[in-house]
């Protein structure tokens, strides 16, 4: 089965394409696909993922479908309602 892993920094993307059985996981899909070696900060087991945009709850757990693209998200630098109040406070 043909699935996508992709990973974005500010400074560089990755969509590293992967073979994975039928019935593998978005956990064993992202160990398979390699991209640690390509971004050595990711945490396989610890890091936000999801399917098309949607977050998976539990990744280890979670099937994947022909197709799939499974991505994996960096924390957040700043709450986005706190940044819409200090953008808020700049122009009054």
């Amino acid at each position: 089965m043909q699935i996508e892993v992709a990973y974005a920094r500010p400074d560089k993307q990755q969509i590293v394409p992967v073979k994975v059985p039928e019935g593998a996981t978005a956990l064993e899909a992202v160990k398979l696909s390699g991209i640690v070696d390509i971004f050595p900060e990711i945490e396989p087991d610890t890091i936000d993922m999801g399917v098309f945009g949607k977050v998976i709850k539990d990744p280890a757990s979670h099937e994947l479908r022909e197709g799939d693209r499974v991505e994996l998200y960096r924390p957040l630098k700043i709450d986005p309602k706190q940044a819409r109040l200090n953008r808020a406070k700049k122009k009054a």
